[in-house]
């Protein structure tokens, strides 16, 4: 009976993590973040997709520094299309901070888009300058990246439609687009006015189909 205590206790020490609760938010909201940006298309090391939580902190260490955390990486399709990721830090995001990290970028790279990871609020100021600024910008709070929504057995399956297929739609039902923030369109980064069709399958009738418009 010891020895089987023994064995338990054992197996138990492998869930424990000795390391900072600060390092582990940063490498989960890092993983699925390469995760998301692979199912969008982007050129992302398959090193990035299997790096371990070990892994992570030989490299970027028990309290890492945002601005070494940034992802940046071409379309597949297009190499000359790029998407960079940057985290905030824990204080709030004022417009300074956004100037800071756009002027940062201008020079270095020819972005079509931009990923910020936020840990705190932003104020409306620095909503502004993001709003205004010339490439699609989107804003994420770490905590909504810990756990790949995606990867939830109970998410139903999503499929955009084509412009003409979102027409029909609309003319068959004669609605109106009703827009809706959805996470899953948020994860694959659809844009405004786009359809989804929302498919259920888990403990659902299969038939069961629903349509979404992003806002």
């Amino acid at each position: 009976m010891a020895d089987n205590n023994g064995e338990f206790s054992n197996c138990l020490t492998h869930f424990v993590d000795n390391g900072s609760v600060e390092s582990h938010r940063y490498y989960l909201a890092r993983k699925t973040l390469f995760e998301l940006l692979n199912d969008r298309g982007y050129a992302v090391p398959n090193s990035e997709l299997t790096r371990s939580l070990p892994e992570f902190r030989a490299e970027f260490g028990q309290k890492p520094d945002p601005l070494s955390l940034r992802i940046c990486v071409p379309l597949r399709v297009d190499s000359s299309s790029k998407i960079l990721v940057t985290f905030g830090g824990t204080e709030e995001i004022k417009k300074g901070n956004i100037f800071t990290i756009f002027s940062q970028v201008i020079h270095k790279e020819i972005l079509h888009r931009i990923i910020l990871v936020l840990q705190s609020k932003m104020n409306h100021h620095a909503r502004k300058v993001v709003d205004e600024y010339p490439v699609k910008t989107e804003i994420f709070q770490i905590s909504d990246l810990l756990v790949n929504i995606t990867k939830h057995v109970l998410t139903p399956k999503h499929e955009k439609l084509t412009t003409q297929e979102k027409t029909c739609l609309l003319q068959k039902y004669q609605v109106k687009e009703h827009q809706e923030n959805d996470a899953i369109a948020r994860y694959h980064g659809h844009e405004k006015g786009q359809v989804m069709k929302v498919g259920y399958t888990a403990g659902l009738p299969s038939s069961l189909v629903t349509y979404r418009c992003v806002l």
